[in-house]
C-alpha cells in the first residue's frame, strides 16, 4: 500500500469566492481485475484548486471587459445626451417663457425629433405675435380715431384737456407749461387761400408743433379747434426758451402760405402743481388775446408760479434732499386699488418727503424733478421700496403694496443690482408690486428689459403705469413677462360718454388678458366712469372715486 497527500491549500482564488461558488466534485470509481478475478476498487477525487483558479481568472477577465464596455457606453451616452440636452433645454425654456407671457423663438436644433418640436413651437409663437400685432394695430387705429384730430394727426381737444387735468391734479403732478397757438385770421385766410391750401396750412402748423414736442418726454401737442393749437410740456419751469423755439417753428412752417401777413399768435405760461386747470387756461387765453390785439405775429409768456414756489438753487436742493434721506424724513402714503367688485387688489404708495423737521410732507411733484437732475432718484426709490417691505412684513394681512420706480433709476446698473440684493434678503416680496411709467420704460427699454430679467424669480410683480399714451409701441412688450398695466387716466376720464375710448379700452383689455396681464384704470373721478370700466372688462381701478368699503 502507498499513499500521497497534497499539502498545498492555495486555491488560486479568494476564499470568499470559493465560499460563494462551492464546487462539489463527485468521486470517480473503477474496478481493478485480472481476467475474471477482481482485485479491488480505485476511487479518484478531483482537486478543485485548478477549477477555482481558472474560474477566478475568467471572472476577472469578464468584469474587466464589462467595465470597459460600460465605460465606453457611458461616454458615448454622455456625448449623445450632451448633444440632446442643449436643444432640449432651449425647448423647455421656450415653453417656460410662454407660461410667463414671454413669446420668444429659438434656433431649430439638428436633432430630428426636437427640430420638429421646435418648429411647431416657433410657428405657434409667430402666430401669437402676429395675432397680437394685428390686434394692436387695429386698436391703435381705434385710439387715434377717438383721441386724435383727423386733419393734423395731433391729439384732439378732449384728449388734451384730459391730459392737462391729469397733469394738474394727479398725485405725481410736477407742474409744467401750456402753450396755445392760433393761426392768425383763419377765416380771412380760408377765403383767400381756399379750403385745400388752408388745410395744408393747418397741417404745416401741426408739423411745427410736432417738431418741438418730440424733444420733451411726456409732452403732448393738440389741435383744440379750427384755428387753435396747444402744447403741454410737464415739468417745464421756464417756458420762454421753448416758446421762442415754438414760435420760430410755427412761423417758418406758415411762411410759404402767408408770406406777407401775420401768421402766428402764441400765448404760454408755466404752472406749479395744484393750480386749477381753468385758471391756467384763462391766464394763457389772456396772453393769447393780448398778442392778437396787437395784430402782428408774436408771443406772450405769463408766469403762474406763486411766491412760495420760487425755485431754490441746486446746492440748496441737494442739501435738503440729502438731509431728508439721512434723517429718514421719508414716508409712504397709501391709496387703494380695488377690483371692480370692491375687493382690495393692492395699495398704491407714493413717497412723501419733509424738507425740515417741522415741515409738511411734500408730494413727489415738489422734489422729484430736482432729484432727477441731481441723480438722487436711485436712493429715493430704494428708500421707498425698503419702507414698502417694512409695511408688508408688519402687516401680513395686506394683499399687496405698489411702489413706483423712476426711469432715471432703472437706467443705472448699480441701482438694479442694489434693488435685487434688497429684495433677496427681505420677506414679503410676493406681495410687492413695482411699476414704471410707460414713457420711461420705453425710453430706456433695454434697461427696463434687464430689470424684468433681474426681478424674475424674486416673487414681486412688475407693471407699467400711465399706459396707453404710446400704445403703438405695445409690440415691444411681448417678451418682458409683465404682470399688469395701469391705463392712463386721460383715456378713463369721461369714459361713460366716450364710445371711441370704450372701444379702444375694450380691445386693450382683451389683448392684455390674452397674455395674462391684469388691467387697472388710473384717475377714476366719478361713479359713472367707474361703472363704465365693467363694460370694457377692466380688472380694477384707482382714483378719487375709488374708496374702500366701510
Amino acid at each position: 500500500m502507498s499513499e500521497r497527500v497534497s499539502t498545498d491549500t492555495d486555491l488560486g482564488a479568494p476564499s470568499w469566492f470559493a465560499h460563494l461558488l462551492p464546487i462539489d466534485a463527485q468521486p470517480g470509481q473503477a474496478q481493478i481485475s485480472s481476467g475474471w478475478k477482481q482485485f479491488g476498487t480505485v476511487t479518484l477525487v478531483s482537486q478543485s484548486r485548478f477549477a477555482y483558479a481558472a474560474l477566478w481568472k475568467s471572472a476577472q477577465e469578464m468584469v474587466l471587459a464589462l467595465s470597459l464596455a460600460g465605460l465606453a457606453g457611458g461616454l458615448m451616452s454622455s456625448l449623445v445626451l450632451r448633444r440632446l440636452r442643449k436643444p432640449l433645454d432651449a425647448v423647455i425654456d421656450q415653453a417656460q417663457a410662454i407660461t410667463e407671457r414671454r413669446f420668444v423663438t429659438m434656433e431649430e436644433p439638428s436633432v430630428p425629433e426636437l427640430k420638429k418640436l421646435a418648429q411647431a413651437m416657433n410657428v405657434t409663437v409667430a402666430r401669437l405675435k402676429a395675432m397680437f400685432d394685428d390686434e394692436a394695430l387695429r386698436l391703435e387705429g381705434v385710439r387715434r380715431e377717438a383721441n386724435c384730430d383727423t386733419l393734423t394727426g395731433l391729439a384732439n381737444r378732449s384728449n388734451f384737456m384730459s391730459r392737462l387735468r391729469d397733469t394738474v391734479q394727479a398725485e405725481h403732478s410736477v407742474g409744467g407749461a401750456v402753450f396755445v397757438a392760433r393761426v392768425a385770421n383763419l377765416a380771412a385766410v380760408n377765403q383767400s387761400l381756399g379750403r385745400k391750401d388752408t388745410d395744408e396750412l393747418l397741417r404745416a402748423f401741426g408739423r411745427g408743433l410736432t417738431s418741438v414736442v418730440v424733444q420733451y418726454p411726456d409732452a403732448l401737442a393738440a389741435r383744440l379747434n379750427g384755428a387753435d393749437f396747444a402744447m403741454l410740456v410737464p415739468a417745464l419751469a421756464d417756458p420762454k426758451a421753448v416758446a421762442d423755439q415754438l414760435f420760430q417753428a410755427l412761423t417758418r412752417e406758415a411762411a410759404p402760405y402767408l408770406p406777407d401777413r401775420p401768421s402766428t399768435w402764441l400765448g404760454c405760461g408755466n404752472f406749479p402743481p395744484g393750480v386749477e386747470m381753468e385758471t391756467i387756461l384763462a391766464q394763457v387765453d389772456m396772453a393769447l388775446a393780448a398778442v392778437e390785439a396787437e395784430g402782428s405775429s408774436g408771443l406772450k409768456v405769463v408766469n403762474l408760479f406763486v411766491a412760495n414756489d420760487t425755485p431754490r438753487t441746486t446746492d440748496e436742493w441737494s442739501r435738503i434732499l440729502r438731509r431728508a434721506l439721512d434723517q429718514k424724513w421719508v414716508r409712504l402714503v397709501s391709496f387703494p386699488v380695488l377690483s371692480l367688485d370692491g375687493t382690495l387688489v393692492h395699495r398704491e404708495c407714493p413717497l412723501r418727503l419733509m424738507f425740515d423737521e417741522q415741515g409738511e410732507w411734500q408730494p413727489a411733484g415738489k422734489f422729484l424733478p430736482v432729484a432727477e437732475r441731481l441723480k438722487l432718484t436711485p436712493e429715493l426709490d430704494l428708500a421707498a421700496v425698503a419702507l414698502g417691505l417694512d409695511e408688508l412684513e408688519a402687516k401680513p394681512q395686506l394683499t399687496g403694496l405698489a411702489i413706483n420706480l423712476s426711469a432715471s433709476s432703472i437706467y443705472l446698473p448699480e441701482f438694479r443690482s442694489n434693488l435685487q440684493k434688497l429684495l433677496k434678503r427681505r420677506s414679503g416680496t410676493s406681495r410687492l408690486w413695482l411699476e414704471v411709467a410707460e414713457s420711461g420704460a420705453l425710453a430706456h427699454f433695454d434697461a427696463f428689459k434687464e430689470l424684468c430679467v433681474d426681478l424674475r424669480g424674486l416673487g414681486c410683480k412688475l407693471g407699467l403705469e400711465h399706459f396707453g399714451r404710446q400704445f403703438s409701441e405695445i409690440g415691444r412688450l411681448h417678451g418682458l413677462g409683465l404682470d399688469y398695466l395701469k391705463v392712463d387716466g386721460s383715456f378713463v376720464r369721461g369714459l361713460d360718454g366716450n364710445a371711441g375710448n370704450q372701444a379702444f379700452l375694450k380691445g386693450l383689455s382683451t389683448i392684455a388678458h390674452s397674455i395674462g396681464l391684469k388691467v387697472i384704470a388710473e384717475g377714476v373721478t366719478n361713479e359713472a366712469d367707474l361703472k363704465a370700466l365693467g363694460l370694457v372688462d377692466f380688472d380694477g381701478a384707482t382714483g378719487p372715486a375709488v374708496n374702500e368699503p366701510g
